[in-house]
């Protein structure tokens, strides 16, 4: 028995010591927006026949979209501090796609790894071209003419930037690059869910194209779950 005991807490000790100790949770929440929502522009694609045959109904600027439920969608949540400066490795981590359908760019805001593959996907039969906006990363600026084609990218450095068609003026999208796996986008909820996080406390910092960013505090304990929430309000 006593030898059993002895086993059980050397075993502990060392999931401890590898980090079998520091078991933590998600961190969930949403984005609320306060307020009048401003009114969406409609974009003119007349200058493309393609683009326009690809819409029954009117397009809109997606800069601010506020959900039926008040919530904020596209804004792009992740962990700013508490990582001690630890780097995780995103080439095992699964493809992600910025698809250009429509002439407009899907999913309008995307996070992503250092070191994960994006695969860029026109799936329009016209004439698109991605240019990155980037400033820490190298840019790229590429023509894709025939629907199908498509330019598979990675990123070295954190940082967040606009995609653009030189093509389609109203086309930008916008890539927010990690050196962890711990960040969301919030959907048509406003809800977002940062999966995994070790226990431990951390800055949260929520990133919006118009409104820009708010940080706050949170606490993920050794299981379960905690809980966020940012705010917007209208300008």
């Amino acid at each position: 028995m006593t030898r059993g005991i002895c086993l059980g807490a050397l075993v502990g000790a060392l999931l401890i010591g590898f980090g079998g100790g520091a078991r933590g949770g998600d961190v969930k929440g949403k984005v609320d927006f306060e307020g009048t929502a401003p009114k969406s522009t409609r974009l003119m694609m007349n200058a493309d026949p393609v683009c326009m045959k690809a819409h029954k109904d009117p397009v809109y600027t997606e800069d601010v979209v506020v959900n039926p439920n008040k919530t904020l969608k596209n804004v792009l949540v992740y962990v700013k501090d508490g990582l001690g400066g630890k780097k995780f490795d995103g080439s095992s981590a699964a493809k992600l796609s910025l698809e250009q359908k429509g002439c407009q760019y899907f999913p309008h805001v995307i996070g992503i790894q250092t070191g994960q593959e994006l695969d860029v996907v026109n799936d329009d039969p016209t004439l698109h071209n991605v240019h990155s906006l980037s400033k820490v990363n190298s840019q790229f600026n590429a023509a894709q003419p025939k629907q199908g084609m498509r330019l598979v990218k990675k990123f070295d450095k954190a940082e967040t930037f606009r995609v653009k068609c030189e093509v389609h003026g109203w086309m930008g999208a916008y890539i927010g690059v990690f050196e962890h796996p711990f960040f969301a986008v919030t959907g048509e909820d406003g809800s977002f869910t940062i999966k995994g996080l070790p226990a431990g406390e951390y800055t949260l910092e929520a990133w919006h194209e118009k409104y820009g960013t708010q940080t706050l505090k949170v606490k993920v304990g050794g299981s379960g779950e905690a809980q966020a929430k940012f705010t917007y309000a209208a300008k």
